[in-house]
């Protein structure tokens, strides 16, 4: 098989027991250094307290890997070369060599290779603001849309266009299930201001439907959307006041594309001096945990 399976990951497949994957673009571009590697470990450490087996998902030198020892891993957070690839790059990237971080969509793709049913991650990828115009929309939903794979998210970043992600979903007949909530995520908020049609309130209610899904022989992938707590979200004011002003600053910069993500994050984190950061750190170690709890019930 031309994806490597670290050790730890393909014993745990083997034996039936929970896996959960994690993406590394968070890791190259999502987080700051030097913070990137260590929450990175805390996030393997996250899934781990939640009962399952991390496997953390890049290219390393031409070899798409699923679960990355500690060199692998440090070699994505703090390698200046390290670029994020979707799915459409991941042949290029393997072909030529190179070490590259995966997107949600890639992420999706090679973990549902390797046999994982779960995977979690900070924000979903979805339909741009200007979307009329450009047609700017994240290969995340295409590729949820044949995958069988759950992820485990806080909705999506405010700096797409909710509205236009939800009708896309529904579209592609991706089912999204509030955990604990009957709003939509606004991943920095707990609540995009959309609301849901399916709320789910455990992990075991979770493992029913994808377990009905497979019964039923239903396509593609489920979205869990798991908000951010009350005493973790970003002040609704000031994050208001920093979106405005971060969408601003990009179109000044002609930033457009996969780099609008980075951008607007890296303008977030020093607009809210680190606050934003630290919300982010708190909604992915508890998607983590949510998708090891996931992953368990499934495998029981």
């Amino acid at each position: 098989m031309l994806v490597q399976i670290h050790p730890e990951v393909s014993a745990a497949l083997a034996d039936g027991r929970p896996v959960v994957a994690l993406e590394s673009t968070i890791i190259s571009h999502g987080l700051p250094r030097p913070d990137n590697l260590r929450v990175a470990r805390e996030i393997e450490d996250s899934v781990r307290s939640g009962g399952a087996v991390p496997a953390t998902v890049a290219v390393v030198d031409g070899v798409p890997r699923v679960g990355l020892d500690d060199a692998a891993l440090a070699s994505v957070a703090n390698d200046d070369d390290v670029v994020k690839v979707s799915v459409r790059d991941v042949g290029v990237v393997v072909a030529r060599g190179g070490t590259r971080a995966t997107t949600v969509a890639a992420t999706s793709h090679l973990a549902s290779l390797a046999g994982i049913r779960v995977f979690a991650t900070g924000g979903l990828g979805g339909v741009h603001r200007d979307a009329r115009d450009t047609w700017d929309e994240s290969a995340d939903l295409t590729t949820l849309s044949t995958t069988p794979i759950t992820v485990v998210c806080a909705g999506v970043k405010s700096i797409l266009d909710v509205a236009a992600t939800l009708e896309r979903l529904e579209t592609l007949n991706i089912p999204v299930l509030g955990y604990r909530t009957d709003r939509f995520p606004g991943f920095y908020l707990a609540d995009s201001g959309h609301g849901l049609d399916w709320r789910v309130d455990s992990p075991a209610e979770i493992a029913a439907v994808l377990r009905a899904r497979d019964d039923l022989s239903c396509r593609g992938g489920v979205v869990v959307a798991n908000p951010v707590t009350a005493d973790d979200e970003l002040d609704r004011a000031l994050h208001d006041d920093v979106l405005a002003a971060g969408l601003t600053a990009a179109r000044a910069s002609g930033v457009h594309g996969k780099d609008v993500t980075p951008f607007l994050l890296d303008f977030f984190h020093g607009a809210t001096q680190g606050r934003s950061l630290e919300v982010n750190v708190a909604l992915v170690r508890s998607n983590a945990v949510l998708a090891a709890q996931i992953a368990a019930a499934l495998a029981s």
